[in-house]
């Protein structure tokens, strides 16, 4: 054997015996041993809270034994699920590129255990009630909301009522002074037409009587119509004012398509609502008295030389 060979056996001799000792020292570099209160748990990870007050990211895994011992010798195996919040363990394992451990193993006392469930048995009710509390008062803020709502939209209702109530009342004393009080007018022949509760069709009764006052009126010289519709208290001021001027208006309508009594020489339809009751609206036949259209022949005095 040469110098050569014999230089190769040895250095192969020193490898073999060099490199447990490496190989052992590496393991034992990336080996990590953490010990504390877990703090919180999300997905396949859980936070390590140790014993000098860092908090560790612990990376489960399917291989991961979750251990409890029990005496000396043995031990027993639990489900991942046993990892709750305020459980003290031990964590073996591996750090990894995210500076993350990778737990091999992971052991607690049983004692640990009943002490953190019946922490989280006590928790478990707070953040219920707690959660139950915040509904309450979302759902009072919500009612609230709706209570506002409400007035709100009565308020509105209550102006939009309020100014109807304006325009009718004005429209009641613009019709009365157009009307005025007859005083400079005399009153040749008058019809007066009822009507039926909510309606404003003029009835075939009455049309006989108004074509005879149209062709009365026809004969006087410079006549006027003058036509007033009214209505029963019965039912809101703003529809009895709707249904009086419906009224007057289906009166005009007859006069000048069925009597051939021209515009110029009818006085605006005069919706008077439920001004100048003629019968006490506290009886039906007084309510229908009230129902009426009231249609005049008028003559100016001066051109009547009285």
């Amino acid at each position: 054997m040469n110098e050569r060979k014999k230089l190769t056996i040895v250095l192969r001799m020193i490898l073999g015996l060099l490199a447990p000792l490496v190989l052992s020292g590496v393991a034992a570099a990336q080996s990590t041993q953490v010990k504390g209160v877990i703090n919180g748990r999300s997905g396949a990870t859980m936070t390590v809270q140790s014993q000098n007050s860092e908090t560790v990211t612990v990376v489960l895994t399917a291989a991961t034994q979750v251990l409890e011992p029990e005496g000396a010798f043995r031990k027993k195996h639990l489900a991942m699920t046993a990892l709750v919040p305020g459980l003290s363990v031990e964590v073996k394992g591996s750090m990894n590129a995210q500076n993350q451990l990778v737990a091999d193993s992971v052991i607690f006392h049983g004692s640990d255990l009943k002490t953190a469930q019946d922490i989280q048995a006590g928790l478990t009710p707070a953040d219920q009630q707690i959660q139950q509390q915040q509904q309450q008062m979302k759902q009072q803020e919500q009612q609230i909301q709706q209570q506002q709502a409400q007035i709100q939209e009565e308020q509105k209702v209550s102006a939009e009522h309020a100014a109807e109530l304006a325009a009718n009342k004005a429209a009641i004393e613009a019709a009365n002074k157009r009307f005025g009080e007859l005083g400079e007018y005399n009153i040749l022949g008058e019809v007066t037409v009822l009507f039926g509760n909510d309606k404003v069709i003029v009835e075939d009764q009455y049309k006989p009587q108004l074509m005879a006052l149209a062709q009365q009126a026809k004969g006087i010289n410079a006549y006027l119509i003058q036509v007033k519709g009214y209505a029963s208290k019965v039912g809101s001021a703003a529809l009895n004012q709707k249904l009086s001027t419906e009224r007057a208006e289906n009166v005009t309508d007859f006069l000048e398509q069925n009597a051939q009594i021209p515009l110029t020489n009818i006085l605006s339809p005069g919706a008077m609502g439920t001004s100048r009751q003629v019968a006490p609206d506290t009886t039906a036949e007084g309510q229908a008295d009230n129902r009426r259209v009231v249609v005049r022949i008028l003559q100016n005095k001066g051109i009547a030389g009285t």
